[in-house]
């Protein structure tokens, strides 16, 4: 997969990335793929394209979206005023699945931590998501914390 190329997330892919995140087990149940985008997808991308601490990549093949996720570089005082790149929002288009992609994808995102001086790359996921788990393990992460949320 060497014609594969990661980039900036424009306005024009969120279609593309909207039907990623609801083509999934999880995403089926919490995500709106219909066209045009929902406008709260309109307006969270507006935000994330705003803030320069928000980075929504694309991986791409022949100009079409096979893959999307959100890097956030968080400034912190801990671990002495460290910066943590933090992954979410991973998907890669079911036919891409097992190509090597992803891990392609997750290179160029460590290596954008690294070009903003990242001393930490974190993640969070789903724990129905094994599969996800041991991608992550193969890719060098530990699952060395365990993760809350409170849904609002």
């Amino acid at each position: 997969m060497t014609d594969v190329a990661f980039r900036r997330a424009e306005l024009a892919d969120l279609p593309a990335i909207v039907a990623l995140l609801a083509n999934d087990i999880l995403g089926q149940q919490r995500e709106d793929a219909s066209f045009p985008p929902n406008q709260k997808y309109v307006e969270a991308f507006q935000a994330i394209l705003a803030d320069p601490n928000q980075l929504q990549a694309v991986a791409t093949l022949n100009d079409a979206v096979i893959g999307t996720l959100q890097l956030t570089f968080i400034p912190g005082l801990a671990r002495m005023g460290a910066w943590r790149g933090q992954i979410e929002a991973v998907r890669i288009a079911e036919t891409h699945r097992g190509s090597g992609v992803g891990q392609q994808m997750f290179e160029w995102a460590i290596e954008q931590c690294r070009a903003r001086g990242c001393n930490l790359v974190q993640l969070t996921t789903d724990k129905a998501r094994p599969d996800a788990h041991r991608f992550y393990e193969r890719s060098g992460f530990v699952g060395s914390h365990i993760g809350y949320k409170l849904t609002l």
